[in-house]
């Protein structure tokens, strides 16, 4: 793994199930957007997801879009396959995964690119 991921889920050749949550989180001061297979999920900034800006609170539930989430507190980017989503669930063998991540003060135009592939069945 590249020094600024620090854990991610599923792992590089591991074998999950059709409805599982892809995550990779960052170190601080990461931002970044996911491909699955080639194709860029839409994102949702979690800080974005108020329409008044203020944050939900604490313990209060917050109703997910099927996007890719980006939460900026934790520096994480996921992404769960549901009804309604670009990828509402994964076929049965072998999928690439991909996050293009950059440092925030650097800009996307300064982002790096990691691969990884995994199997579902």
């Amino acid at each position: 793994l590249p020094d600024v991921i620090e854990r991610m889920s599923p792992a590089d050749g591991d074998r999950v199930l059709r409805q599982s949550q892809i995550i990779v989180d960052f170190i601080e001061g990461y931002e970044a957007v996911m491909f699955i297979d080639g194709i860029e999920l839409p994102t949702t900034r979690l800080d974005e997801l108020t329409s008044s800006g203020q944050q939900a609170a604490p313990g209060a539930q917050v109703e997910l879009p099927p996007t890719a989430v980006f939460d900026p507190g934790n520096f994480i980017i996921s992404f769960q396959p549901q009804v309604g989503a670009i990828i509402e669930e994964f076929t049965q063998g072998e999928h690439e995964g991909k996050v293009l991540y950059w440092r925030i003060a650097d800009g996307r135009e300064k982002a790096r690119v990691y691969t990884w592939q995994f199997d579902t069945d």
